[in-house]
């Protein structure tokens, strides 16, 4: 049997879940330690990304979440075989550690790690806690937190890490922030992975409303639906404004590291690439999120004076508009801004989850 230390690392399917796990996987093989990866079928089709020497487990799950009534009806049974079976396998090759980032494929191994009293701990991305990272929170020896504040249960303390973010985007922590002022100038409009409608109906008519002086020093690259492109593209011609749109932009760390203004949703990667890089932000989280999760994402770089909060339900061309004419008119405020999402970054995040790891293994 092997003498280096196993770690489990139990994940649901998607990147939220996923990218945070990854990292540490590549964290902890660089300190010689193995490294297994539990999740679903679902979870297993996004595991790309994982070194290849991460073993993948595929166990049973299921969610509650989706399906009819049969699904519904079998999802516990699902659950109940998926612990088992990662019980059986936790007995044969007993992990050092076992860490869950939430989402219902790390059901089973966060289940059969306290069945057994194996070290276990789990990450939250968010600032609310995920329908799992909330059954286990009182079950684990550590609880570690991507986004600060994050609500817990009462008497659960935790320990803010940050989240992980990409290699790209450390390469351009901390760049030099250039205020606005008499040269050419950037918006970057993100929107999740397949760009927000809402933000392509108001942004644009909203950069229309801005001053002529403002106007014709601005640049936007504007994240869109493809659906949504041609009349997003049209919206900024008519106004003269020359803007890139696209469904999707591979090098959003350097558009973001090279803008003067962010524009985007409040997800907990987003936040994390913008305290890392260091912009001052417009945030308007999805009003639908599971427990309006993007708003608490969001509470402690608007509190520290990093960003603007403009919530879905007042998000309107003239309002923006005020809103970015007064970071781009106010180049001190801007800099204190990009100066203050700074000090809410957290570059040194899976170093800090290697930590915790490593001192629940220890006891």
């Amino acid at each position: 049997m092997s003498k280096q230390p196993l770690l489990v690392i139990a994940a649901g399917g998607t990147g939220g879940h996923m990218f945070p796990a990854q990292a540490l996987a590549e964290a902890m093989l660089r300190k010689g330690w193995r490294v297994k990866l539990s999740t679903d079928a679902r979870g297993a089709r996004y595991t790309g990304g994982f070194p290849h020497v991460v073993e993948i487990e595929t166990v049973s799950s299921a969610t509650f979440a989706r399906g009819g009534a049969l699904a519904k009806l079998i999802a516990p049974f699902r659950i109940v075989g998926g612990i088992l079976s990662a019980t059986f396998a936790m007995l044969r090759d007993r992990p050092a550690a076992v860490v869950g980032f939430g989402g219902y494929p790390s059901i089973p191994a966060l289940g059969a790690a306290w069945i057994l009293r194996l070290p276990r701990m789990i990450h939250e991305q968010n600032g609310v806690l995920g329908r799992v990272n909330q059954l286990f929170a009182r079950r684990v020896n550590a609880v570690a937190c991507g986004t600060w504040p994050t609500a817990l249960p009462q008497g659960v303390e935790g320990v803010h890490t940050g989240n992980p973010v990409r290699a790209n985007v450390l390469a351009r922590a901390a760049s030099h922030f250039l205020p606005p002022g008499e040269h050419p100038m950037s918006i970057l409009v993100i929107g999740g992975s397949q760009g927000a409608r809402i933000l392509s109906d108001v942004v644009p008519i909203a950069v229309a409303h801005l001053p002529e002086a403002l106007l014709c020093n601005l640049r936007v690259a504007h994240q869109a639906r493809d659906e949504d492109i041609a009349r997003v593209e049209e919206a900024y011609a008519q106004i003269g404004i020359r803007a890139e749109v696209k469904s999707f932009f591979q090098d959003i760390p350097r558009r973001m590291a090279e803008a003067e203004l962010v524009i985007s949703r409040a997800g907990a990667s987003s936040i994390a690439d913008l305290t890392v890089i260091g912009r001052p932000a417009i945030l308007v989280p999805y009003a639908a999120a599971a427990a309006d999760h993007q708003s608490a994402n969001a509470r402690g770089l608007v509190d520290a004076g990093g960003a603007i909060l403009v919530p879905e339900s007042r998000l309107e061309p003239g309002a923006l508009a005020e809103q970015i004419e007064a970071v781009f008119s106010n180049p001190e405020g801007a800099a204190q801004m990009a100066s203050a999402a700074l000090s809410q970054g957290r570059p040194d995040a899976t170093e800090r989850l290697v930590e915790m790891v490593e001192q629940i293994a220890q006891g």
